[in-house]
């Protein structure tokens, strides 16, 4: 049992944890860089094991042998059918005893007369086959693939605030399962407000029982307008192994009161009245005589009233304000549809976030980089195809893009950088080179994209 695997027969996505397990007899003289296997199909999570390995005495096959655990990682399946893994290989030095010496004192009675010698050997592990079964059909609407056993709790910063002042939804997800692969829930704001990118947190562990931590997202909104507002209940589903069904677990509704802010756009004019008593002074006179010295009197034929720049004043207001109602309602109809919206801007939006993964690539951080390309192609295909992110999968993904003409050589490149971004972010350290690549990779497939889809 140089390689033990916990489970052969399993859901996609469910954990599976690969033990490499060292079986002597004889003393180690030494051993050398182990070289394991490509977790091919799979997201590989490291178990973190003590640096100093103590041989542990186990019988096996009627034998005691000193065992040591040297790698354990737990997989998680990433496509159905049969995936294997391939042999693993570890040269080892052993110390067997050489060949006797001859006895040239009466001492080597006492203290032996045989040497040691050093033999290396290579050895394999046998290859594994995982039968990895799809999940069932009857997925919820909000199934984003997360697999395993979880808990969702919500809750909002406040349920009164006045206009430009901003709005927290704190969403935390808990569990064991493919937790660092979970997309994030919808929040659904009215549209009348100033929504912003998510603020996520992930505080994870992986250990021989699989990965277990949390997830916390931060969902912020501006509201622009007074008023009573509801967001509606936060839904989040998941597949459960241990029962072989979906689960659904939904937040609670939250109602917002707006009230209007200080400096608001909508806020009612302030008028005077004039009652104070002050306002009115009594010239202490009825009539004051007009002076007339040193005033020049204009003739009717050079007065301003009625004159072409007289008219010229009334006009161009009134065509500059043709012109802009115009322009306003064409932004009210365009920005009433926030598809339409997010479409024309998805661009944009990723163009962003690319800037920021490229910042991350120059600063080697590695994880955070994948991180941020993925968040740039999620996102990227959500505005694009008018898709909740919660919704979105590699399946749905590809039936849309092909609905919308895309050939199959670019959809092909856009689950390519996905899955390369998704096995990288838990990978040994990548070379630099690598990320640069990928990087240009996305941007010209995004750029490809605008070229096919126009909306």
């Amino acid at each position: 049992r140089p390689i033990d695997v916990s489970k052969r027969n399993v859901y996609e996505q469910e954990g599976i944890l690969v033990t490499f397990k060292l079986y002597v007899r004889k003393d180690i003289g030494g051993i050398d860089q182990p070289k394991f296997p490509e977790f091919t199909g799979f997201l590989a999570q490291e178990v973190e094991l003590p640096q100093n390995k103590q041989l542990v005495m186990e019988n096996y096959k009627g034998k005691n042998y000193g065992t040591a655990i040297i790698k354990q990682t737990v997989l998680y399946p990433q496509r159905s059918g049969k995936i294997t893994i391939p042999s693993g290989k570890l040269d080892i030095v052993l110390r067997v005893p050489g060949p006797a010496r001859q006895r040239t004192s009466v001492f080597d009675d006492f203290f032996g007369s045989s040497s040691y010698i050093d033999v290396k050997k290579e050895l394999t592990t046998p290859p594994v086959t995982i039968d990895v079964k799809p999940l069932p059909s009857g997925k919820p609407a909000s199934f984003s693939g997360a697999v395993g056993n979880f808990t969702m709790t919500s809750s909002i910063s406040s349920n009164n605030v006045k206009t430009d002042d901003a709005v927290t939804v704190k969403v935390k997800i808990s569990g064991n399962g493919n937790i660092k692969l979970v997309k994030n829930p919808e929040v659904a704001f009215p549209n009348d407000f100033d929504v912003y990118d998510p603020k996520v947190e992930v505080d994870i562990k992986t250990t021989a029982a699989g990965t277990s931590g949390t997830k916390t997202i931060e969902y912020m909104a501006i509201p622009r307008y007074a008023g009573d507002f509801e967001i509606p209940a936060i839904a989040f589903s998941y597949f459960d192994t241990k029962t072989g069904s979906y689960k659904t677990i939904t937040s609670e509704p939250y109602k917002l009161h707006v009230e209007q802010g200080k400096g608001g756009g909508t806020s009612s004019p302030v008028v005077s009245n004039f009652s104070n008593k002050e306002s009115v002074k009594y010239l202490g006179k009825d009539i004051r005589y007009l002076k007339v010295n040193g005033i020049h009197f204009v003739p009717n034929n050079e007065l301003f009233f009625g004159s072409f720049m007289y008219y010229m004043c009334y006009l161009i207001p009134a065509i500059l304000f043709i012109v802009f109602f115009f322009i306003y309602r064409k932004q009210v109809k365009e920005n009433s549809n926030l598809a339409l919206v997010r479409t024309k801007k998805a661009n944009k939006m990723a163009v962003r976030r690319l800037k920021n993964a490229g910042k991350l690539m120059k600063e080697n951080k590695k994880e955070e980089f994948y991180d941020e390309v993925l968040r740039a192609l999620w996102g990227y295909l959500s505005d694009k195809l008018s898709i909740p992110q919660a919704n979105l999968t590699k399946d749905n993904v590809e039936t849309e893009l092909a609905k919308y003409g895309v050939d199959d050589a670019l959809i092909k490149e856009f689950m390519d950088i996905l899955n390369t971004c998704e096995f990288a972010r838990y990978a040994p350290a990548q070379a630099s080179d690598a990320m640069d690549k990928l990087y240009e990779q996305t941007v010209d497939a995004i750029g490809k994209m605008e070229n096919t889809i126009k909306k």
